[in-house]
């Protein structure tokens, strides 16, 4: 689409070139800023061509540069990542519940994905999941950081700040090497996900149950150990922000969830059966 407002694009080399006018916004993929009109946007900041690491394996685990794209994450974590980190085996489903081809992966980034908060962003979900934080560089050059499962307040709508941008996003080494899963469920085989439950399981037992897509911002639960049917079943039905519109009722987006993360249960259940047998 032509965003007909915009009058000037700059290309962002240093963090002072992150200053911006009225009307301006930064861009990475602009997969969304593209697909429709942008009537108070006049002027596009590339952060690109800030030229951030895609992918940095640290001391402390995993750091993805927010203007890595899709497409790159999955490269990384399918062909280049160390075995050991099995719940990256999360990446290529998160992508999947997507409703972008892999035409959009190679463009969109993992950044955009987590800031543009919508309720069925996948990145959210995945980053959610693994205990994510988000490196937020202020606009005095300072620095915070916050949940990639906080950092989302409500569907499209994050806590950052005007002049905020998200410089990465960081994976702790202790939710790389857990069990993971998801399932989702969307009115329409190619359509938008009208629920998505994720899950991880630590070597200690303890265990993460994150609903997305059907909530208005990610809802994580926390667990000592896989929780019983009911346990589970509660903690999910009693979300208070299942939402309505034309893709699902807010009863449904409740109901699906809750079975979803049932079969994300047992499925863990099974496993840690067998591996005890």
């Amino acid at each position: 689409m032509d965003i007909t407002t915009v009058t000037s694009y700059r290309s962002a080399r240093t963090r002072g070139d992150l200053a911006l006018a009225p009307g301006e916004v930064v861009i990475a993929g602009g997969t969304w800023l593209m697909s429709e009109p942008q009537p108070g946007t006049t002027g596009f900041v590339d952060l690109t061509t800030l030229d951030w690491p895609d992918i940095e394996v640290t001391d402390t685990g995993l750091r993805i540069g927010a203007t890595c794209t899709i497409a790159r994450l999955l490269a990384w974590a399918e062909h280049e990542a160390p075995a050991a980190w099995t719940s990256l085996a999360l990446a290529r489903p998160a992508a999947d519940a997507l409703l972008a081809s892999f035409k959009i992966w190679n463009t969109a980034t993992v950044g955009g994905n987590v800031c543009q908060a919508f309720a069925a962003g996948a990145m959210i979900a995945m980053l959610s999941t693994l205990d994510a934080t988000a490196l937020v560089w202020t606009p005095d050059g300072g620095e915070r950081r916050i949940g990639v499962a906080d950092l989302v307040i409500d569907n499209a709508a994050t806590s950052l700040a005007p002049g905020e941008v998200v410089r990465a996003l960081d994976v702790p080494a202790h939710a790389l090497s857990a069990r993971v899963g998801l399932r989702k469920i969307a009115l329409a085989e190619l359509g938008r996900s009208g629920a998505v439950v994720t899950a991880r399981v630590d070597a200690d037992g303890s265990a993460v149950f994150v609903v997305t897509a059907a909530v208005r911002r990610p809802r994580v639960l926390r667990f000592a150990r896989v929780p019983g049917a009911g346990e589970l079943r509660d903690a999910v039905a009693s979300a208070t922000d299942f939402y309505t519109d034309p893709l699902g009722s807010a009863d449904w987006r409740r109901g699906v969830s809750v079975v979803l993360a049932e079969r994300l249960r047992q499925s863990f259940a099974r496993e840690l059966q067998e591996g005890a047998a």
